[in-house]
C-alpha cells in the first residue's frame, strides 16, 4: 500500500486522514499543499479515479474570485486554471496507487486496507 495523503496543515480533514493512518500503523507521505501542489500526471489521475474535476473542486474556498473565474472557465480550460490554482482543490485527497479520495472518506480507506 503507498498511501499519499495531499493537504493542508490547517485543515481538519487533513489531519483526520492523517491520524486513521497512523491509527492503523500504516506509512504515508504527507504532501502539504500549500508547499508543493499535484502534478500534472498526479492531477489528471486524481481527476479520472474521483468521477471529474467538479469532485475535486471547493465550494468553501477562501479564494471566491477564482472559485468564480474557474466556474466560468471553459471546460477545455478547467484542468489547466485547477492546476494553477490548487487553493481550489477539496483536502484531503488520499490517493493509493491509482485510486483516490477526496474529503474524509474512512469507508473507503478502510476497504483499501482489507484489499491488502
Amino acid at each position: 500500500m503507498n498511501i499519499q495523503i495531499f493537504g493542508t496543515k490547517k485543515c481538519q480533514d487533513t489531519r483526520k486522514a492523517e491520524r486513521f493512518f497512523k491509527e492503523r500503523r500504516i506509512k504515508y507521505q504527507y504532501i502539504d499543499l500549500a508547499e508543493k501542489g499535484l502534478s500534472k500526471g498526479e492531477l489528471q489521475s486524481v481527476i479520472q479515479s474521483v468521477g471529474g474535476i467538479s469532485a475535486l473542486i471547493n465550494e468553501k474556498a477562501h479564494d471566491q474570485d477564482t472559485l468564480a473565474l474557474l466556474k466560468y472557465t471553459p471546460e477545455a480550460m478547467k484542468f489547466d486554471k485547477l492546476l494553477e490554482n490548487q487553493q481550489l482543490l477539496r483536502t484531503p485527497i488520499v490517493r493509493n496507487a491509482k485510486k483516490a479520495t477526496v474529503g474524509n472518506a474512512p469507508d473507503t480507506w478502510k476497504a483499501w486496507i482489507e484489499e491488502g
